[in-house]
C-alpha cells in the first residue's frame, strides 16, 4: 500500500498525510489485537478464571478501537482540515480511554496464576497506562493544529503521523509476555479476546 508520499508533494495536501495517519493507525491497533493468539492445550481452571475475567472487559473497548480506526480510515479523504481535525481528534481520544480500560481490567484482575505473575500484571497495567497517556498527547497535538492554513494542516498532521507510527512500533514487550504460555493460550481461548470481525488486520493464526 503506497501511503508514504515523498517529497515536498506531501505537504501540500492533507489527504496523503492522513492516509499516512490511516496507516499508522492500523499498525497501533496491533497492540491489542495481538490478544488473539494461538490456543489449545489443557490449561489451568484458575488461569482460565483470570483469563476470563479479562477478556470480559477487553471486547468491548476491541470494538471501540475498531471503530475509532474506522473512523480515521473513513476520513482519509477528507479535504476540511476542520472536519479532519475533529474526526482525528474524537478518535484518538476513545482510543486513549479504551487502554485506560484495558489498563484498569487487568489491574482489576490481579496477577494471573503464574510464574512472575505479579511483575507481568504490572508491566501491562503500566504499559497500557503509558499508551493511553500518549494517544492523549496525538490528541492534543491534533487539537493544536492550524486548519485555516491547508499546507500547516498538513505539515502538523504529519508530525502527529509519524508519532503514532512509532507508538506503533514500540512498546508491547509487556503485552506480549502477558500473552506467553498459559496465560497467552487461556486468553486466545476467550471469546473476549478475540478479535472483532469487521477489521482490515490480519488475525493471528496457530
Amino acid at each position: 500500500m503506497d501511503v508514504y508520499v515523498p517529497g515536498p508533494r506531501a505537504m501540500e495536501g492533507t489527504n496523503p498525510v492522513n492516509k499516512k495517519l490511516v496507516a499508522a493507525l492500523s499498525g497501533g491497533a496491533a497492540l491489542v489485537l495481538a490478544l488473539t493468539g494461538c490456543g489449545g492445550g489443557d490449561e489451568d481452571k484458575k488461569v482460565d478464571d483470570w483469563a476470563k475475567s479479562v477478556c470480559d472487559e477487553v471486547q468491548p473497548q476491541l470494538k471501540k478501537i475498531q471503530g475509532a480506526n474506522t473512523a480515521i480510515q473513513g476520513a482519509a479523504d477528507e479535504q476540511d482540515s476542520k472536519k479532519l481535525q475533529q474526526t482525528d481528534s474524537k478518535a484518538f481520544q476513545e482510543i486513549s480511554e479504551s487502554y485506560g480500560a484495558l489498563a484498569k481490567a487487568v489491574n482489576k484482575a490481579g496477577p494471573p496464576p503464574v510464574d512472575n505473575g505479579d511483575k507481568t500484571q504490572q508491566q501491562a497495567v503500566r504499559e497500557l497506562n503509558a499508551t493511553s497517556g500518549a494517544y492523549t498527547k496525538l490528541k492534543t497535538s491534533v487539537d493544536k493544529l492550524d486548519t485555516s492554513d491547508k499546507s500547516k494542516f498538513a505539515q502538523g498532521l504529519k508530525g502527529v503521523a509519524d508519532d503514532l507510527d512509532k507508538l506503533s512500533k514500540s512498546g508491547d514487550q509487556a503485552l506480549q509476555k502477558l500473552q506467553e504460555g498459559k496465560v497467552g493460550s487461556a486468553m486466545a481461548k476467550q471469546s473476549g479476546c478475540q478479535k472483532p470481525k469487521t477489521t482490515g488486520g490480519a488475525t493471528a493464526q496457530s
